[in-house]
C-alpha cells in the first residue's frame, strides 16, 4: 500500500486530495498543526481512514518526526498561510509558512529519505500568483516570475528551492503552478466564496448587500477536485518537473457576479453589490491566464468542470447550507 503524508490537509485542496488518494487505496497521513486545531473534527468527519499527526511547518524536528511516524512514499506540501490580502498584514508569518515551511519540508524529507533521496517524491504547491505583474500571457512554467504580494514573494521563495533541491540532491520533487481553482469547500474569505455565499444570503433574503474591491481584475478559475489529479499525476511520473495547472480561460469579478446572481435566478446584480476601498490590494494583479499545454501532453491532465457549472456548485452548496443556519 502506497503512503502519502499531506500537509495543509485542512484546506479544500487538502481534502480533496485525501479523498483522491484513499480512493485510489493509498494509506494517507495528514500533518495537522496544534492539538485544538479548530479544522481537526472536520477531516475526521469527511475522510476518517486518514491517519492525523500534529506538526509545525516552522518546526524542521517536528517534521522529521512526522516523516518518521508516516514512512510516506510520497509528500504533498500544500500548507501555507494562503490568504493573499492577510499577506500584507502579516508579511513575516506569511514569509515564514509560506516560504521558508516549504524548506523545512524539503529538508526534512531529505533528511528522512537519507541515502535513499529517491525513496520519497515531493510536490510542492506554487501558485499563479508567482506571476504577479504578467511579463507573458498567457503564463507559461519558463515566464518571468513577478509577484505583487508577500504570499506571491513566499511562493517563489518555495518554488525555486523545491527546484534547488532536485537539481542539488537529485530529489524526485515536483511543482504544481495551480492557477485560481475553487469548490464549495473554499474558505469565505476567498472572493469566489465570498460571492457565492452573499448570493445565496441574498436569494434568502438574510443579506441586504454585498461590498467588493476591484471589480475588473481578471482570474482563471477552475475547480480544486480537477487540480488535485494534477499534483497525484505529477509524482507518477519517471521524471520530476514543474507544470502549470489551468483551464486557459479568464473571467472577470463581474463575470463571476453574473454566474453567480444567475445560478441564483437573479437578473441584476448591480443594485445589490457596492465597491469598498478597503477590499482593492495595495499592489493588484490584474490579469491571470495560464497554459497548462504540458499538463496535458505530459500528465494526459485536462480541466472537467467549466466555469458556470462551477459557481453554480457552489451558489447551490451555500443556499443550502446558509438555509439551514437560517431554520
Amino acid at each position: 500500500m502506497t503512503r502519502a503524508l499531506i500537509t495543509g490537509i485542512t484546506g479544500q485542496d487538502g481534502l480533496y486530495l485525501a479523498e483522491l488518494l484513499v480512493s485510489k487505496g493509498y494509506e494517507v497521513f495528514g500533518l495537522i498543526r496544534g492539538q485544538n486545531n479548530p479544522k481537526y473534527q472536520l477531516v475526521r468527519d469527511t475522510i476518517p481512514e486518514v491517519t492525523l499527526l500534529t506538526g509545525d511547518l516552522t518546526d524542521v524536528s517536528s517534521l522529521v518526526r512526522v516523516l518518521s511516524l508516516s514512512q510516506p512514499d510520497e509528500v504533498y506540501n500544500l500548507g501555507a498561510i494562503s490568504f493573499v490580502a492577510y499577506s500584507w498584514e502579516n508579511a513575516s508569518l506569511t514569509s515564514d509558512v509560506t516560504g521558508k515551511g516549504v524548506l523545512n519540508m524539503l529538508e526534512a524529507t531529505r533528511l528522512y529519505a537519507g541515502d535513499d533521496i529517491g525513496k520519497v517524491r515531493f510536490y510542492q504547491a506554487s501558485s499563479s500568483e508567482m506571476y504577479g505583474k504578467v511579463q507573458q500571457v498567457p503564463q507559461r512554467e519558463d515566464t518571468l516570475l513577478w509577484p505583487r504580494s508577500p504570499y506571491g514573494v513566499a511562493k517563489v521563495f518555495g518554488h525555486y528551492m523545491t527546484i534547488n533541491y532536485r537539481e542539488s540532491y537529485g530529489m524526485h520533487a515536483s511543482s504544481g503552478i495551480l492557477f485560481n481553482h475553487e469548490s464549495p469547500r473554499r474558505g469565505p474569505e476567498f472572493v469566489t466564496r465570498k460571492v457565492t455565499q452573499a448570493v445565496a444570503r441574498i436569494s434568502l433574503g438574510l443579506q441586504d448587500s454585498l461590498a467588493l474591491g476591484n471589480l475588473e481584475s481578471e482570474r482563471d478559475w477552475g475547480f480544486a477536485g480537477d487540480y488535485v489529479e494534477a499534483m497525484w499525476r505529477m509524482l507518477q511520473q519517471p521524471e520530476a518537473d514543474d507544470y502549470v495547472v489551468a483551464t486557459g480561460q479568464t473571467h472577470s469579478i463581474r463575470d463571476l457576479l453574473d454566474a453567480a446572481f444567475a445560478a441564483a435566478d437573479i437578473e441584476d446584480w448591480s443594485r445589490f453589490v457596492t465597491q469598498d476601498p478597503r477590499f482593492m490590494r495595495p499592489a493588484e494583479v490584474d490579469l491571470l491566464i495560464g497554459d497548462a499545454t504540458k499538463a496535458r501532453t505530459v500528465l494526459g491532465w485536462k480541466p472537467t468542470v467549466a466555469f458556470p457549472e462551477l459557481i453554480g456548485m457552489m451558489v447551490e452548496n451555500d443556499l443550502r447550507e446558509q438555509a439551514a443556519l437560517a431554520r
